[in-house]
């Protein structure tokens, strides 16, 4: 819904932080605590609630719905993906989906989410579909958690100037009573248990009339199976997808090979500068630089290997300096990015200069 348009109805109560901020926060919270992978917000309208969940680390799947296309568009691309998350991008996969479509009609897309979020929607539907309503969310999407917002009618005395709902799109506004007894017949038919709550405090000494926005956090009793979820799957689509961004992830092999190359590179420039500060300060004395200038040959024992012994040195080989592999390997980086030496050299072959045993990265003095 239009939340800059309710707020002009809350601005003398002075809700801080605003309303529709604390509602946004309420479900982010949740989030954090039951850590859902795939999140879908039903009512999306300007989409401010999926920009918000995705930077969430636990969601990989974010999918949004509204009946209103233009609003949608108007804002989805907030959703994509910014330069930062091709240059750095996450461990985590995630995914961004927009579909213009109606909550009283089912679609297969809308099937496996986790969590279900339905803010301020309910009082924007016709009768109609408020009865087809529960069939959607709870019968055949069936989420672990479903949150729903809603006005509580019973606040609205408390709101100078609202002269009968407080958006001219609501078709009703439900007081306490009728909002949970909605909920608790909805959540019985469906095998979900209800806890009621909400944001927007009342003044001091109106504590009778209840959250300005009451809440209800519906748990889902028992895991559904899938034959049950088959057997309801539609065999069409209903909704259109307007908008769709996979986001750059280092689960995608090529952006983990261009984060590994890089990484590599970086702890080997570093160790490199190093190495040829001691070997000028050594200069060009045999003795104080066999100290350390190791054998090519002491390598070959320890590749494959995760941890690094402390002979395992850079070294300096005439115009050239070699970095090993398995030194690399042991930066707490570089190690998180690959898991394994092998997966370690399997990206990075054919991508750097290696010696030619594969053992070490190689970088010639003369061109630096």
């Amino acid at each position: 819904m239009d939340k800059n348009f309710q707020e002009e109805f809350t601005q003398i109560i002075k809700f801080k932080p605003p309303l529709y901020k604390q509602r946004h926060q309420f479900v982010k919270d949740l989030v954090e605590k039951y850590k859902p992978k795939k999140v879908a917000d039903l009512g999306c309208a300007d989409c401010s609630l999926l920009r918000m969940l995705k930077f969430c680390s636990c969601i990989e799947v974010l999918a949004g719905l509204d009946i209103c296309a233009n609003v949608m568009q108007e804002n989805m691309h907030t959703l994509s993906p910014l330069p930062v998350d091709y240059l750095q991008p996450s461990e985590r996969s995630l995914t961004v989906t927009l579909h213009h479509g109606s909550v009283a009609h089912k679609d297969p897309c809308m099937l496996g989410f986790d969590l279900v979020t339905c803010i301020e929607l309910i009082e924007h539907l016709e009768e109609p579909e408020l009865k087809k309503f529960p069939e959607v969310v709870f019968g055949f999407m069936a989420p672990s958690i479903v949150v729903i917002s809603t006005p509580n009618s019973e606040f609205n005395p408390l709101l100078p100037g609202l002269m009968l709902y407080r958006h001219p799109d609501h078709k009703f506004e439900w007081n306490q009573a009728q909002f949970q007894s909605w909920a608790l017949e909805t959540a019985r038919c469906y095998d979900y248990s209800v806890e009621f709550t909400g944001v927007g405090h009342p003044p001091e000494g109106m504590e009778k009339a209840g959250f300005c926005t009451q809440i209800g956090v519906f748990i889902r009793k028992y895991p559904r199976t899938g034959e049950s979820v088959q057997s309801e799957k539609p065999t069409e689509a209903v909704y259109k997808t307007v908008f769709k961004a996979v986001y750059p992830s280092l689960k995608d092999e090529k952006y983990l090979q261009n984060a590994v190359i890089s990484e590599v590179i970086f702890t080997a420039q570093i160790m490199k500068h190093r190495l040829m500060s001691k070997h000028q300060e050594y200069g060009d004395d045999p003795e104080r630089k066999s100290k350390f200038q190791p054998s090519m040959d002491c390598f070959s024992d320890y590749l494959g290997k995760l941890v690094v012994e402390k002979n395992m040195e850079p070294f300096v080989s005439g115009n050239e300096v070699h970095i090993p592999l398995t030194t690399i390997f042991s930066f707490p980086k570089v190690n998180r990015l690959c898991g394994t030496f092998e997966k370690l050299c399997k990206l990075v072959a054919g991508k750097i200069t290696l010696s030619s045993d594969g053992s070490a990265v190689i970088f010639n003095i003369e061109h630096e």
